[in-house]
């Protein structure tokens, strides 16, 4: 009998949280991630600030549902307008559109605009009803947004306003929040759950890699990419996202059974 390494030990014996539910195994995880026969198609909704918010917070993941033939929609809140140094808010916007359209193709996902203006996000009482109105005509099985303890302003209004639907919505889906740029942006998260992305690392960062206009061969490296390695050191796996799941989010969802 082959001896097994404390890694691989962890790898095939610590449960994957996320996606046990969504016919998403360790087993697949590490390798093809393949949905049953019987099991019925469920829905992600990932809600970012910025065009690249959702690629880097959990590239992967919508990877893994993807593959698994789950439906994935990609939310922006904005469309990145600001994002751009010496370009109008209309030329940001239509390049930092195009570059989110060519990382959705790559993860295979659907995305969506939500209207706001990167760097004059609101939270108001005209604001609070298009955020619900669209999660709840998606009606999702899990919603993932920001941590909404951050230092951009963007990310903690476009959580709160995610945050403010999911309590109104009739039938409420799982609530999981991400990180971006912990320790820089995102601050004093402690996850609560990990999924393995060692199978689709190179998938995610190729959707991450097309932003271009943001520079994200110079920070990536060193935010993201450490990240990812950091989270698989505490999960006993190469490569993993994490995220905090809201205490009373529906737990049948998620729970392995």
């Amino acid at each position: 009998m082959a001896k097994n390494s404390r890694r691989q030990f962890l790898a095939q014996t610590v449960p994957l949280t996320i996606g046990a539910a969504m016919g998403i195994t360790q087993a697949n995880a590490m390798g093809s991630a393949t949905a049953t026969p019987s099991e019925k198609k469920k829905k992600v909704v990932v809600v970012g600030a910025h065009p690249d918010d959702p690629e880097t917070m959990c590239g992967g993941l919508m990877a893994l549902y993807a593959d698994a033939g789950h439906e994935v929609v990609s939310t922006y809140l904005t469309r990145g307008e600001a994002g751009i140094e010496g370009k109008s808010h209309e030329e940001a916007a239509k390049i930092r559109t195009a570059e989110a359209l060519t990382a959705c193709k790559i993860l295979k996902c659907r995305p969506e605009f939500l209207g706001q203006i990167d760097g004059n996000t609101e939270i108001t009482k005209e604001r609070y009803a298009p955020i619900y109105d669209f999660l709840e005509k998606e009606n999702p099985d899990i919603i993932i947004t920001h941590w909404p303890i951050d230092t951009h302003r963007d990310h903690r209004i476009c959580s709160n306003l995610v945050y403010d639907a999911w309590l109104r919505m009739k039938t409420k889906p799982s609530l999981y929040f991400g990180e971006v740029m912990t320790g820089a942006q995102s601050q004093n998260f402690t996850p609560t759950d990990y999924i393995d992305i060692t199978s689709v690392i190179q998938q995610k960062h190729q959707a991450c890699y097309t932003h271009v206009s943001q520079k994200v061969d110079e920070w990536y490296p060193n935010d993201h990419a450490r990240m990812e390695v950091f989270r698989g050191m505490e999960f006993g796996c190469d490569y993993a996202e994490a995220f905090v799941q809201h205490v009373r989010s529906p737990e049948n969802n998620l729970k392995e059974t």
